[in-house]
């Protein structure tokens, strides 16, 4: 992990990437987003795009109207400049309503016999973990989520599936995700949440955005019918 003065390394010819550190760790993370909020808030013409990850950030610019150096330079003032404001980015607390096991969870029996435990007990470690979107990625509206507890950590399938259901959550190495829309996959199914993540007609698309706090709540089969009822109406 590093708290000091953040790298900074081309990314391509029209794309700058700092680097706070290695490591999932919250708090660099939240370095992280509050320096994406301030290059957000200040703006600078050129600027297309500002994608933050675990631990860096990329900023995607025209160089055909902004010089790559000026760029650069706005970068790092931006990371160096009151670092005392990490603390104030704006985040939500969003409740995820989980269905954990069969159908909708066809790992947990399997995941749970690999981490030597009962599948009652990684549901009731799973949800009740408090969890920050680290950052989207992977697929549009996919987050990946920091927190997991340490005992749970699991490492990907060997043979992804091709096809993994919207809304099921998952487990791979020291991260949780929710996958938004069907895509293929190799985490491990713990469940499946109703809410629907992702929605390219919806303003915004994400329900969740980086820096979000998360928890999951778990369910069962009327209520998770209920809830893709509900679901299904609103996007009617």
């Amino acid at each position: 992990m590093s708290t000091g003065r953040p790298a900074i390394e081309p990314l391509a010819d029209d794309a700058w990437l700092l680097v706070f550190g290695d490591v999932i760790d919250d708090q660099l993370n939240r370095r992280v987003h509050a320096t994406a909020t301030r290059l957000s808030a200040v703006g600078l013409e050129g600027v297309q795009d500002i994608v933050p990850a675990y631990a860096s950030l990329a900023v995607f610019f025209d160089p055909g109207e902004v010089d790559r150096d000026r760029v650069r330079q706005h970068l790092l003032d931006a990371a160096l400049s009151d670092t005392g404001a990490v603390e104030a980015v704006r985040t939500r607390e969003v409740d995820v309503p989980v269905l954990y096991g069969g159908a909708a969870g066809p790992d947990l029996d399997t995941a749970a016999a690999e981490l030597g435990m009962q599948p009652d007990e990684l549901v009731r470690r799973h949800a009740s973990g408090q969890y920050t979107v680290a950052m989207i990625g992977f697929a549009p509206g996919f987050p990946y989520l920091s927190g997991l507890d340490a005992d749970l950590a699991l490492p990907r399938l060997d043979s992804p599936r091709v096809r993994v259901a919207a809304g099921s959550v998952g487990i791979a190495g020291a991260q949780t995700g929710i996958y938004p829309r069907e895509s293929p996959g190799g985490w491990h199914l713990l469940g499946r949440t109703p809410l629907t993540l992702f929605d390219p007609l919806r303003e915004p698309p994400c329900s969740v955005a980086p820096g979000d706090r998360v928890r999951f709540t778990s369910i069962d089969v009327s209520e998770f019918d209920r809830l893709a009822g509900d679901q299904g109406a609103g996007n009617a």
